[in-house]
């Protein structure tokens, strides 16, 4: 006859068989079904929808002109002196205004000296007065530089140096 010690310490493991194996099957039918029939392409998107979303969407490259920082003096009281020492760059939305803003930086830095010179430091130090003076930058491509000229796209003023003495 059988030895029931034996027979007892056989009865765990063969569950354990069992039912991986029993698991194994089942996943593989699943898997069989799913593939075969197409559901798991619904399930999870097709392919190609699959890449897309995976790839992370790259944004373009900003452009940036820099200009190099220039000192002005600042208009101020009688006999009272004030300076700004400043260095910007423009962001620019295409490489046809960056060329074009390149050709002409002369042009483009005297622009912005006569502005810089018809500031006020008191004005400037304040956040607002940044501000204004941002816009008024960016006022000053409202005319054209040559003609006939495209519009140009300048997107924002970025002030790397900001001095006011």
């Amino acid at each position: 006859m059988a030895n029931p010690e034996s027979t007892g310490k056989r009865t765990p493991w063969l569950v354990i068989v069992l039912l991986i194996l029993l698991c194994s099957a089942g996943s593989a039918v699943g898997a069989y079904f799913l593939l075969g029939s197409g559901k798991l392409d619904n399930l999870l998107g097709s392919s190609a929808e699959a890449e897309t979303a995976a790839a992370p969407v790259k944004s373009p490259t900003p452009l940036f002109v820099p200009i190099s920082p220039f000192t002005v003096n600042l208009q101020g009281g009688p006999g009272e002196q004030r300076l700004l020492y400043i260095g910007l760059s423009l962001k620019v939305g295409n490489a046809a205004t960056e060329a074009l803003l390149k050709e002409h930086m002369p042009e483009v830095r005297s622009r912005l000296l006569m502005l810089m010179a018809s500031q006020k430091a008191e004005e400037l130090v304040t956040p607002a007065g940044k501000d204004a003076l941002t816009a008024q930058i960016l006022g000053l491509f409202n005319a054209p530089l040559t003609t006939p000229q495209a519009p140009l796209a300048i997107d924002g003023v970025l002030f790397s140096d900001f001095i006011v003495q």
